[in-house]
């Protein structure tokens, strides 16, 4: 019996390889032969888990034939990974990609560190800020008084708890978007209600219009779900969406669905303006897409002269075209796994409905901790205090970035909690590879793309500030200068650092 659970075809692969950037020739070094240049790029795919592990790896005489090489090259690149435990073999059965023992696993998204790491790494892959307290154990309290008459119930509520889909649909009311509380319902996570909304509308095979970047996790989900994602291309900086190549690729793509972040982008850290925001609604309204609209950034503006444009939901206040989803991860802490959608109510009821084959509901006591948050005026304080320490994080890593790295270029974003950072001509993948090394972890630009897009990028959370900060940019900056010399093996162990 075959030991792969996956395959993965031979333009795909290609494509994924020839987007790579080729590793930097150091001072007197030479190219490396072209067996190991292939080698070095499906081992990167692996560790990357953009390829995953036990998948069928084409046919030699196939990427050969994709690739424009020799058979024998493919051969003999085949043969290497073999020896370096990274690929498996069985006459009849094929190929399939492996990891040596005492290798993690590689994820497909950006989980985050566990915890026992984070003495000598610093963990830059999850775009996350730590509770804002004392109002977590506020809420939490405030939760516990407010339990007794929920637990004399069965405890599943599939929309959510009444009390909570009243507060969130009072609070779309307030910001000028006329809202009942049956075009709520409550989720575990905005990850939970995107993935709700993808195995309603989002049948596999059906093409899924998506921001080129975006963000990783949900680009994986997608993956996973069977969709088959359609890119549109940023505009240039922070000036947010190319309307132009948003009306072509509805126009002639049809997708059933589109995902966008419109309140400082993740990962660019863009916000669309409000005339980008009504076109893009026109656009979707008249190409019968379902526009899904991603919130969780929205409460994260870190300066105060920044105005905010309307919700794109004002443009479609019914909630026939547009899907909204926010969450309490980004804006109060991830560990309090709370999401929402807002749209039309027979899109809701749709929603529930479907819901019932899944997880039955969201945890009742997280539920009403944000409610007695909400209602209490805890969660503006939490929300302010989270501003105020991303800000400091934000212009801490800016500062520490120009003087460690000055030839890597971003633009500031105005609120979220990333940069999109080009990394000086050097492959993120590689870049993320070595920082392990050397006790940062990154995400490389591939992961927030399609096909293996974004080679030269990375995405820095600004998550940590101080001398974190600081020691986090002479890691990546060490990272990069063992990259561009072409050393990325036998590095020392990163040594233990203290906040």
């Amino acid at each position: 019996m075959a030991q792969w659970t996956s395959a993965v075809g031979a333009p795909a692969l290609a494509r994924q390889l020839q987007a790579q950037q080729p590793r930097p020739a150091g001072p007197g070094t030479r190219r490396p032969p072209a067996y190991r240049a292939l080698a070095d790029g499906i081992r990167l795919l692996v560790l990357e888990g953009r390829v995953p592990v036990a998948a069928r790896l084409p046919a030699e005489r196939e990427l050969a034939m994709a690739l424009a090489v020799s058979r024998t090259t493919v051969a003999a690149a085949y043969e290497a990974l073999r020896n370096e435990g990274f690929l498996e073999s069985r006459r009849g059965a094929g190929s399939w990609t492996a990891v040596p023992a005492g290798n993690p696993l590689p994820a497909r998204g950006l989980e985050p560190l566990p915890p026992e790491s984070l003495g000598s790494m610093i963990d830059l892959g999850c775009a996350a800020l730590p509770a804002p307290e004392p109002w977590l154990t506020r809420g939490i309290q405030g939760a516990l008084e407010e339990l007794p008459p929920y637990a004399h119930t069965h405890g599943d509520y599939p929309a959510g708890l009444p009390a909570l889909r009243q507060m969130l649909a009072d609070r779309y009311t307030r910001r000028g978007i006329p809202t009942m509380p049956e075009q709520i319902m409550v989720t575990t996570g905005a990850m939970g209600a995107m993935d709700a909304i993808c195995h309603l509308f989002a049948g596999r095979g059906e093409r899924v219009a998506v921001e080129s970047p975006s963000y990783a996790n949900i680009l994986q989900l997608m993956r996973e779900a069977g969709a088959r994602l359609v890119p549109v291309a940023m505009a240039e900086g922070l000036r947010g969406w190319d309307l132009p190549r948003w009306r072509q690729v509805l126009r002639d793509a049809a997708p059933r669905l589109a995902y966008v972040v419109a309140d400082f982008h993740n990962p660019t850290g863009a916000l669309a303006d409000e005339d980008q925001r009504r076109q893009l609604v026109d656009a979707a309204r008249s190409a019968g897409t379902v526009l899904v609209v991603d919130e969780t950034m929205s409460e994260l503006r870190l300066d105060d002269g920044t105005a905010m444009p309307r919700p794109v939901c004002a443009f479609d206040p019914a909630g026939s075209t547009v899907l909204t989803v926010g969450s309490a991860s980004k804006a109060f802490w991830a560990g309090m796994r709370i999401g929402w959608v807002r749209a039309a109510p027979d899109v809701i009821r749709s929603l529930v409905a479907a819901r019932a084959y899944a997880d039955l509901g969201t945890p009742v006591l997280e539920q009403l901790g944000v409610d007695w948050l909400m209602r209490t005026g805890g969660w503006d304080e939490a929300v302010a205090l989270r501003r105020e320490q991303a800000r400091r994080n934000r212009d801490d890593m800016v500062a520490a970035l120009h003087r460690e790295l000055p030839d890597w270029e971003f633009e500031i974003p105005h609120g979220g909690l990333t940069l999109w950072v080009r990394a000086g001509g050097l492959s993120g993948s590689r870049l993320a590879e070595v920082g392990e090394r050397v006790g940062v972890r990154v995400p490389s630009g591939p992961r927030f793309g399609v096909d293996g897009a974004f080679e030269g990028y990375v995405r820095l959370p600004f998550t940590v500030g101080g001398p974190v900060a600081e020691e986090a940019a002479a890691r990546l900056a060490a990272a990069a200068r063992l990259v561009r010399t072409g050393v990325t093996t036998g590095t020392e162990a990163p040594r233990t650092f203290v906040a």
